[in-house]
């Protein structure tokens, strides 16, 4: 028997509104929208109100101006701080590259590995000057350059550093001169389209060209293309520069641990000291590279991030945290310069020191990509110029984005424009990215002797290095808070890196001049 329904419950009426009232009027209904669609409005809102006038702000926003609203607190976990990684990168680029391939290479092919340990102690020892200095920018938000002109005396507008500055980069045209040549010179080998190969119409031809390819891919001089573009020859040469050296212990002129070995008596032969200083100054990282990697510290943000200096403990703290992310930063660039100043010593110890042949002018690129096509076949020589093409261009970018900041920076310290203008900056920095690789490519075409005039380069470079040193020590003193110089073990490394950088410096001048007996 089935129980009888229950009486359905009815919601009771409403009250009658008022006489001369209107009835109310219910709230609408909540519209439950798909999950996608709630999203892309949400996108399209978000991006409708970051393109109004906070646009125009961020695109005239001064990367070297220190505002309290972009100050943010620094990664503490390594994967985060691993995100920021990026002026290493580019110095990398840039370091690995004519002092690796052509006089690090030559090096070996003429002292075998008896300077081995020369090769690891210049790259290594220099990274903690590059720190030092680096810090001093990010704790006070002010370019090597200017921080150059506080360490007297005084030459008129300039400091004496100042001066020797522009003194060492003259001298480095030629280096410059000498890295669109070796560049030219592996893509005549790979394409002559003129004539042949290494002759004067293919390699004047290709100058132009890998001229023209850096220039046009940096014109905008935003920091982010110039730290992709640097990221991905890293990489390329990297793998195909430390591949080339490990292969060859499966060939004719295999080496084992007893050559390696061989290489750290730390004596430097007979007949090797000009260019040994050469290595000095050029692998590794160099005086004009640890002072262009304050500027892209900057505009990475390190400084800007940190923050204008309030003397609060917040702003303390900042700044230790993004100066661990630079230092970490500078070890992973070293990392890998280190991997390729050995692979390239190996290759020129190897394989050219048995032989007796030291590579020169434009026959530096023909002599190895020969040789491994001889032991490993043409495939081996392909990898080799692709490897060359790689890290010489890699050096060419570096170059054509920082030396027009450098010089841009010069002019603002000697009052021929405003450096505080970001639209004035912005527009030097231009045509002088145009200006100056095509001056580096007239010099090459000039004098086509890519390993003089890298040498010619890297001495110039070693003597300005004495100066930074200097520079360095004095900033520390001034510029930098107790706080940040309480570390013992990197005081320590910084005074082992200046004392090993003067001295190797005051012998190669000495030596260079005839001051010193064979």
């Amino acid at each position: 028997m089935s129980s009888p329904a229950r009486p359905r419950a009815t919601r009771p009426a409403d009250p009658a509104p008022p006489p001369g009232t209107s009835p109310p009027i219910a709230p609408p209904r909540p519209v439950c929208l798909p999950l996608r669609r709630r999203r892309r409005i949400q996108q399209r809102n978000t991006a409708m109100s970051t393109t109004t006038a906070p646009a125009a702000e961020h695109a005239q926003a001064d990367p070297y101006a220190l505002r309290p609203e972009d100050a943010r607190p620094a990664p503490t976990v390594f994967r985060d701080r691993i995100r920021h990684l990026g002026p290493g990168f580019v110095l990398s680029a840039a370091v690995v590259g004519s002092g690796e391939l052509i006089t690090t290479t030559a090096l070996g092919a003429e002292a075998g590995f008896a300077l081995l340990w020369l090769v690891i102690v210049s790259t290594a020892v220099k990274v903690w000057v590059q720190m030092e200095l680096a810090q001093w920018t990010i704790l006070n938000g002010r370019t090597a350059l200017e921080g150059y002109r506080d360490v007297g005396p005084r030459i008129g507008r300039l400091s004496w550093i100042n001066w020797l500055w522009i003194g060492m980069d003259f001298a480095k045209m030629f280096q410059r001169g000498g890295i669109i040549g070796g560049t030219a010179a592996a893509c005549s080998v790979l394409w002559p389209v003129i004539g042949e190969p290494l002759s004067w119409g293919s390699l004047a031809l290709w100058a132009v060209v890998v001229t023209l390819a850096a220039v046009l891919l940096l014109q905008s001089g935003k920091y982010s293309l110039v730290e992709r573009a640097c990221l991905v020859s890293v990489v390329v040469f990297t793998l195909v520069t430390v591949s080339l050296a490990v292969g060859l212990p499966g060939t004719e002129f295999g080496y084992g641990g007893s050559e390696l070995g061989s290489g750290f008596g730390f004596e430097i032969p007979a007949g090797t000291v000009g260019i040994a200083l050469a290595v000095f100054g050029i692998t590794g990282v160099g005086a004009d590279e640890m002072t262009t990697y304050t500027y892209w510290c900057m505009e990475k943000g390190y400084a800007r991030w940190t923050g204008p200096d309030d003397g609060s403990e917040e702003r303390a703290r900042r700044a230790e945290g993004w100066i661990k992310v630079m230092r970490l930063d500078a070890l992973t660039g070293l990392a890998v310069c280190v991997l390729c100043t050995l692979s390239f010593y190996v290759i020129g110890a190897a394989v050219l020191h048995p032989q007796g042949l030291v590579p020169e002018g434009n026959e530096m690129i023909t002599t190895l990509s020969r040789i491994y096509t001889d032991t490993m076949g043409p495939w081996a020589e392909y990898l080799f110029l692709i490897g060359a093409f790689a890290v010489l261009f890699s050096t060419l970018i570096g170059s054509t984005a920082s030396v027009p900041r450098l010089w841009t920076n010069t002019l603002g310290l000697l009052g021929v424009i405003d450096w505080g203008d970001v639209r004035v900056r912005t527009r030097t920095i231009r045509v002088l990215t145009w200006c100056l690789p095509l001056l580096w490519a007239c010099f090459f075409l000039w004098m086509q002797s890519p390993v003089l005039m890298v040498q010619i380069g890297g001495i110039g470079g070693g003597i300005f290095l004495l100066a930074v040193v200097v520079a360095v020590w004095r900033l520390r003193s001034t510029g930098v808070p107790r706080r940040f110089r309480a570390n013992p073990w990197l005081t320590g490394a910084l005074v082992v890196s200046s004392a090993a950088i003067l001295c190797v410096g005051v012998y190669g001048v000495l030596k260079t001049l005839g001051a010193v007996p064979e």
